[in-house]
């Protein structure tokens, strides 16, 4: 299990640097009035391509993450991408984390820390029985489905954000748990039996389909909407396979009052972290920052 959360913290870490860099390489490429010509631009810069590079690994990780653990592990510890986007934002960006965010990043890091430590999931298989995955894919892409056409229904905003980022993340919960059953495949069959398998397509699918959801989320609205659905999003529902999907076995009884006590304290901080305005600049700086962000010292006097 520690191997497997060593890499899933290597994998958001690398996650993180990439979205940065591909962000950081945008802000500083001229626009061009060719179609192609942002495309072209792109490529050229190395700063694009370390960022690609980032993703590139990211991916590699977490899959070496999903065939060392339990989904129910692993995921959840892509919350810590929010606030690695922002210490390597921070510094690409230059932009002064305030004290604030500081404790945020802090109330992440224990909140989840105690969340995995008191749920533990342990056991169960490597792979799902064929038939459990249809009443999967009918419910889970039911969710999303809904969740999309409620979000595109609503004109821009915290709605129309909060519904798309939660689809994205039931994608990206989706993704994994495909991930992770052809991982399996691969280690049993090899590379023939990946090559083979229908999840190895599926997830190629559902994540590029997740990818252009997020897409669509940060334009549609605020990142306070958008970033708390997508990280926390993404964790609950990828536990939630990881226990009914692939028969992993948290810790219950006395456990769920540490358990609790971990999440709550994680979800102050994911939400107040998508608060403050030094995020908004490290993420998205062409995004204003909410009104609620507490302004330098200076700027008060």
């Amino acid at each position: 299990m520690i191997v497997a959360v060593m890499f899933a913290v290597l994998a958001a870490g690398s996650n993180a640097v990439g979205t940065v860099l591909q962000r950081s390489a945008a802000l500083r490429v001229p626009s061009s009035p060719a179609r192609f010509g942002l495309i072209r631009q792109l490529l050229r810069s190395p700063v694009w391509l370390g960022g690609i590079l980032g993703v590139v690994f990211a991916a590699l990780f977490q899959a070496l993450a999903l065939n060392a653990g339990t989904l129910a592990a692993v995921q959840p510890v892509f919350v810590l991408e929010l606030p690695l986007a922002l210490l390597v934002g921070s510094a690409v960006f230059r932009v002064r984390v305030s004290r604030k965010a500081w404790f945020c990043v802090v109330c992440i890091f224990v909140g989840l820390a105690i969340t995995l430590f008191s749920v533990f999931p342990s056991g169960g298989r490597t792979q799902v029985p064929g038939i459990w995955w249809v009443p999967t894919l009918a419910g889970v892409g039911g969710a999303g489905t809904v969740l999309v056409l409620a979000g595109l229904r609503r004109p821009p905003g915290l709605a129309r954000a909060a519904c798309l980022a939660t689809a994205a993340a039931i994608g990206n919960a989706l993704t994994a748990a495909l991930v992770k059953s052809a991982m399996g495949i691969l280690t049993r069959d090899g590379v023939a039996g990946f090559l083979l398998a229908w999840q190895t397509y599926g997830f190629a699918a559902v994540g590029s389909l997740s990818i252009l959801l997020l897409g669509y989320a940060m334009q549609g609205g605020p990142l306070i909407a958008s970033q708390p659905a997508l990280t926390l999003g993404d964790a609950t529902v990828s536990f939630c396979l990881g226990v009914t999907l692939f028969a992993e076995s948290p810790r219950l009884g006395l456990w769920l009052l540490p358990t609790s006590f971990g999440v709550a304290l994680l979800c102050y901080g994911v939400f107040a972290l998508s608060r403050t305005r030094c995020l908004a600049k490290c993420v998205d700086p062409d995004e204003k920052a909410p009104r609620q962000e507490e302004q330098p010292a200076t700027a008060r006097m």
